[in-house]
């Protein structure tokens, strides 16, 4: 399998320079962006077959950057890296284009993971939120009355 060329946004510098470090193994970084509004630009210019974003970037966040990206360049990839764990975070970015969630404590092997994963055309959920976010979406189905489902 060729090496993926990734493009990666993070409003914070130092997540940035050693997400880096880690992607320069699994793949060609073609660039890097700390807002949503560069982010989007640089993936029209660039076509990478992955982009690595966070959720909150200032002017313009990932989840609506996720939106235009699918939009413009639906052959890019799209794996949130985010701080947040919670089942609402990861279902909205899936539902914004997302082919992986990860969270920042999840282990660097899983990155890995995640980038070998959507290039072969699949999704990928850190194990560290998947149970919540079957809990919740069980939840939800339950909550449904027998009626709403047919």
């Amino acid at each position: 399998m060729k090496q993926p060329r990734i493009l990666m946004a993070d409003d914070q510098a130092i997540v940035l320079a050693g997400l880096r470090k880690l992607v320069e193994a699994e793949g060609e970084v073609v660039g890097m962006g700390e807002d949503g509004r560069s982010l989007v630009d640089a993936t029209q210019q660039l076509r990478p077959d992955i982009v690595l974003l966070d959720i909150s970037m200032p002017l313009l966040n990932g989840l609506d950057a996720a939106r235009q990206i699918s939009k413009l360049a639906p052959e890019s990839k799209l794996i949130f890296l985010n701080m947040h764990a919670t089942p609402t975070y990861a279902t909205e970015a899936f539902k914004a284009g997302a082919s992986g969630y990860l969270i920042k404590r999840s282990a660097a092997v899983e990155l890995k993971q995640a980038i070998q994963a959507v290039m072969q055309g699949q999704h990928y959920m850190t194990l560290l939120i998947t149970k919540d976010v079957l809990a919740a979406t069980l939840q939800s189905r339950e909550d449904q009355s027998p009626a709403s489902l047919w």
